[in-house]
């Protein structure tokens, strides 16, 4: 955003195509990337050390993966509903994707427990600690995405339905944020299960 100065008057001129919030987020999620990236080759390495303890992953990670998917297509619908005039269909999939969000925290937790019950422990066998850990830290995000789409449900349904640029650029981080969240989680399902 850039300052202009004429007769006495104050305008705003943005940079065509640069956004600072969103350049912001990306380089914040670019450091989330090399935290699950150091997480999972320390978990190769750990691995390869020997005194590894093998388990099947509980069938409920995958349906908790199931659920996150979902939840990035109706957020991405919700978005593209707002964008296009469609006030119903936007205010029906946001909350939609908020508890679809819910419900796999939810199943991050129950997993947790299926796991404990076959014998897992968080503070046993380095194989189960890094699961927990890894999969721990990632249902922490999205908790933080939780509440940004808790941020966006308010603004749809307190605030009058106008579909200006500034309203779109923050619908727009939360949208980034939650595919970012959702994808990341695809890849850590399909590394700890292959692993």
């Amino acid at each position: 955003m850039s300052t202009l100065i004429s007769s006495g008057t104050i305008e705003q001129k943005s940079r065509k195509g640069f956004y600072a919030p969103l350049f912001a987020l990306w380089a914040g999620m670019g450091s989330i990337v090399m935290m699950f990236g150091s997480l999972t080759s320390a978990y190769i390495v750990r691995q390869g050390a020997g005194n590894w303890l093998e388990f099947r992953m509980p069938d409920i990670f995958f349906y908790s993966t199931v659920v996150m998917l979902v939840s990035s297509v109706t957020l991405h619908g919700s978005y593209w509903a707002f964008r296009n005039n469609r006030e119903m269909l936007y205010k029906l999939l946001l909350p939609l994707t908020l508890v679809l969000g819910i419900i796999f925290v939810i199943m991050q937790y129950q997993g947790w427990n299926a796991l404990y019950a076959i014998g897992v422990a968080l503070d046993g066998n380095p194989g189960g600690s890094f699961f927990y850990v890894i999969s721990g830290i990632h249902a922490a995000h999205v908790i933080g995405g939780i509440f940004a789409l808790t941020v966006a449900l308010l603004h749809a349904f307190m605030l009058p339905y106008k579909p200006t640029e500034k309203r779109r650029r923050r619908f727009q981080l939360v949208l980034h944020y939650w595919h970012f969240v959702d994808f990341l989680w695809l890849y850590l399902f399909l590394f700890l299960l292959i692993q």
